[in-house]
């Protein structure tokens, strides 16, 4: 099922990935969700920062924006795992890109 005025999820995943490819990083699909409608969340991971997690979160003037949901604790990495864990169990059409790059959060804002 297309949403109306939103490209279809599997496009603007590969422009995510090229872009980040053309700019010198690695980007790579962790888990596959629903084609054209799936939500998507991007980890942006950094060794000197950690990984860090967003997700389009709707507010309440109809807008979507990038939200910060999670950021790895270097002292307990297993948390931030579980809970990239947890949020494809409950949504699977969730899409999840990791983004190994510099200011990942760049491509998604």
């Amino acid at each position: 099922m297309r949403v109306a005025g939103r490209l279809p999820t599997h496009i603007e995943i590969s422009g995510l990935i090229r872009a980040v490819e053309n700019a010198g990083g690695f980007a790579t699909v962790l888990a596959k969700g629903e084609r054209d409608s799936g939500t998507i969340l991007v980890v942006c991971h950094e060794n000197a920062r950690g990984s860090r997690a967003f997700e389009r979160m709707p507010h309440p003037d109809g807008t979507r924006p990038w939200s910060l949901v999670k950021s790895e604790d270097i002292e307990n990495k297993e948390n931030f795992q579980d809970y990239l864990q947890r949020r494809r169990r409950q949504d699977s059409d969730l899409w999840i890109l990791e983004l190994d790059i510099a200011d990942g959060e760049r491509f998604i804002r």
